[in-house]
């Protein structure tokens, strides 16, 4: 099965960076003093998704789509509900194209490492103002609904829509857009945690996002310099 093949695609570094992020995980689960069986499970799904996302592979946007439904219950348990719909109906959703996107665009034929592409000053002024536009737009949807942490939760939409706009476009910044949502992301869950102990495992899940993110970046550049060497 394919997804077999993506586990044996990773490096030695790149399993112990999975294996120590979801012993993480677990551990902040197993003596916590609230579990929550959702948070958990979203939390091992969300960081699975982002080693494979790293290696360009496809299955980490298929993870991705499971990821997002998950978060976005959370999300709505605490009224975050910036977060649901981001994930539910934008993430979730850039997610299922860049599926189809990264299946067409396959470095070789046959195999998982999607096609690094390049960021044009086109595409670059058509994200920032599309990410203007939709901020602007969900600023009020979330201020009708009475959001929690209103401009915080703004902000993530803000560093969300790019990020996901950017793996879209299969650009390595994909991943310094995501780490700025998971600095933003931490500090939401903080003030959620500083209500509700129960989400603290949240708090430990984007730190460890944090991490694999630049992890991403960091390799997504040198599989770019590696795909155009090879041209």
């Amino acid at each position: 099965m394919k997804f077999l093949k993506s586990f044996k695609r990773l490096t030695k570094f790149e399993f112990v960076l999975w294996f120590l992020s979801v012993s993480a995980i677990a551990i902040s689960f197993l003596f916590g003093t609230h579990k929550d069986i959702i948070t958990i499970i979203a939390s091992l799904i969300g960081v699975t998704a982002l080693i494979f996302v790293a290696k360009g592979d496809v299955f980490g946007q298929i993870l991705t789509v499971v990821f997002s439904v998950f978060y976005a219950i959370i999300s709505f348990r605490f009224s975050y509900y910036g977060e649901m719909i981001t994930y539910l109906g934008m993430t979730a959703p850039i997610a299922v194209m860049s599926v189809i996107t990264w299946l067409k665009n396959p470095y070789e034929k046959g195999e998982n490492e999607v096609k690094i592409a390049n960021l044009t000053k086109k595409k670059i002024i058509i994200l920032i103002l599309l990410t203007i536009f939709v901020t602007f737009i969900f600023y009020f949807i979330l201020k009708y609904f009475n959001n929690a942490n209103l401009f915080m939760s703004t902000v993530s939409i803000a560093t969300s829509f790019s990020a996901s706009v950017l793996m879209l476009l299969r650009s390595p910044y994909y991943a310094v857009a995501y780490a700025c949502n998971d600095v933003v992301l931490i500090v939401l869950w903080v003030m959620a945690a500083m209500q509700d102990i129960a989400f603290l495992s949240m708090i430990i899940c984007f730190v460890i996002f944090f991490v694999n993110d630049l992890y991403g970046f960091f390799n997504w550049r040198r599989m770019m310099k590696r795909q155009k060497d090879k041209l």
